[in-house]
């Protein structure tokens, strides 16, 4: 319990230092960052594991590259549900989506 406490304590800091790193990205503060990576998560094991299954034929096709764009469409997901988070441009989801991911899988080996 301790260990996923401190994993969403962990990736709601790299939210927000990556809102201070990404031009296109706000997050109101460390609270909002928090509530993001909370609701991330919880978006990707419930819809991101319906759309993976869906989109099992184009993670085939694209040898896993294509949750990169599941991820960035729920993290636009998360960017619509809370408020004081913001993404301008798709562009900016995009990047920002793959190195929460990446941040995601670090911190989930690490825990």
């Amino acid at each position: 319990m301790i260990d996923l406490i401190l994993h969403f304590l962990l990736l709601g800091a790299v939210i927000l230092v990556l809102a201070g790193m990404l031009p296109g990205l706000r997050v109101e503060g460390y609270g909002t960052a928090l509530m993001v990576a909370v609701l991330y998560v919880l978006i990707n094991l419930t819809l991101g594991a319906v759309l993976m299954f869906v989109a099992l034929p184009f993670m085939i096709l694209t040898v896993g590259l294509f949750k990169l764009v599941i991820n960035t469409f729920l993290l636009w997901i998360t960017d619509q549900l809370i408020e004081n988070f913001e993404i301008e441009d798709i562009g900016t989801t995009f990047i920002a989506a793959i190195l929460i991911t990446l941040s995601d899988t670090v911190l989930t080996w690490m825990f």
